[in-house]
């Protein structure tokens, strides 16, 4: 268990907070990047919508004997039931930021999940949490690639190695379209100005140095232009998995191995047989399909039917100590948020990851006491199901 303090700055109360500052603090092609989801943004907005439906049931004249948020999982007691979902770019919204997330997921005892095309290596990552940080692979082309990168995972020790399913294809984002973020991007006269409007940004980006994909780093030819640097992520990355691609991986992978994107019970079901360990219900934030469902919908049904099965964990539309109550209730495990801890670096700078962990953490803990709720797994009790 962690001794870390909590520790919240008054002005900025909310996840709603963290969002607004960080839109004033970043330059907009950034914060778009970040905010938006794909198409019309149609499930970017349901999915927080849908969970904020669900409504929770108080026991006022129960007995109680306090809340406590401890969640074993995989063989790990963390301090609360969410975690740090993988995040693409991440320095390109603040500098250093999945070295400050992973920091202070380490010190408050929660997981960080770190994505293939961020802006940290998994060593160094593994290095600052102490081998307690998970991996999130985007499935390579190639066999020799795929081996080398779960090679390097394996050799940081991380216990859980995450494989993405839904990212058949990239997203289509209008605003990523419109400020030169598709592949292959460019920086526009446009982009540039946003950036002089931002000189803390602007400073901290040149004393860092350009985010780069630090992971991916050894793979690629030196010197790419951006140009370059699209058609080699087209031609390196096959985002499709199968059955016939993921069973080298569960064959190769020692630790708990989770599937990220899973969305129907079909899927579920196929997960289960090829031996994995956990599945993450989850949309992509709502940035790859636009028509599907909100993530609670499958999450209740697939954590009625699996949840003695396999671990069943859900991201996408969190963004409250609340939503976790409410996700928790509706069956989830375990829950991962990604917005909310970037709205807090991009706001807050280092202090940006401890400032938010703190936060849910109070957030949550408030919605336990107030109905009663002594252990995590009690949240279903809770539930209002008329």
């Amino acid at each position: 268990m962690s001794n870390k303090k909590w520790i919240i700055n008054n002005a900025y109360p909310s996840v709603t907070d963290l969002r607004n500052k960080a839109k004033r603090k970043i330059p907009k092609f950034a914060f778009e990047y970040l905010d938006g989801g794909c198409n019309e943004d149609v499930n970017l907005i349901k999915n927080t919508t849908d969970i904020r439906a669900i409504e929770l049931l108080p026991s006022y004249l129960s007995k109680h004997q306090g809340s406590t948020m401890q969640t074993e999982l995989f063989g790990h007691t963390y301090d609360a039931p969410f975690g740090i979902a993988p995040v693409g770019l991440q320095g390109l919204m603040w500098p250093n930021t999945p070295e400050i997330l992973a920091k202070a997921a380490f010190d408050h005892n929660i997981p960080f999940i770190l994505s293939t095309v961020t802006t940290s290596s998994i060593e160094r990552i593994s290095e600052i949490t102490e081998g307690k940080a998970w991996f999130q692979l985007y499935h390579p082309a190639e066999n020799k690639l795929r081996d080398d990168i779960i090679n390097r995972a394996a050799a940081a020790a991380c216990p859980v190695l995450v494989i993405l399913c839904d990212v058949p294809t990239f997203g289509f984002r209008p605003r990523d379209i419109r400020n030169g973020l598709a592949m292959p991007p460019k920086m526009s006269l446009s982009n540039i100005l946003q950036i002089l409007r931002k000189p803390e940004w602007a400073y901290k980006t040149l004393v860092h140095g350009q985010p780069n994909f630090e992971t991916l780093k050894p793979y690629m030819p030196k010197n790419l232009d951006l140009k370059q640097l699209g058609k080699f992520m087209d031609q390196t990355f096959s985002g499709r998995l199968n059955e016939e691609k993921i069973k080298p991986i569960r064959d190769m992978w020692k630790g708990k191995l989770v599937l990220k994107g899973v969305a129907t019970e079909m899927d579920v079901e196929k997960a289960i047989r090829l031996g994995l360990d956990g599945i993450i219900v989850s949309n992509h934030g709502g940035r790859q399909l636009d028509a599907g469902e909100s993530t609670i919908k499958p999450l209740t049904r697939i954590a009625a039917k699996y949840g003695d099965q396999i671990k069943v964990m859900m991201d996408s539309g969190l963004r409250s100590g609340p939503d976790i109550a409410r996700t928790m209730a509706s069956g989830a495990a375990f829950t991962f948020l990604g917005r909310s801890f970037m709205y807090g670096v991009a706001a807050l700078g280092s202090k940006g990851g401890d400032h938010t962990i703190s936060l849910l953490k109070t957030e949550l803990q408030q919605v336990m006491e107030q109905i009663c709720c002594e252990e995590v797994a009690d949240f279903p009790n809770h539930l209002n199901t008329l």
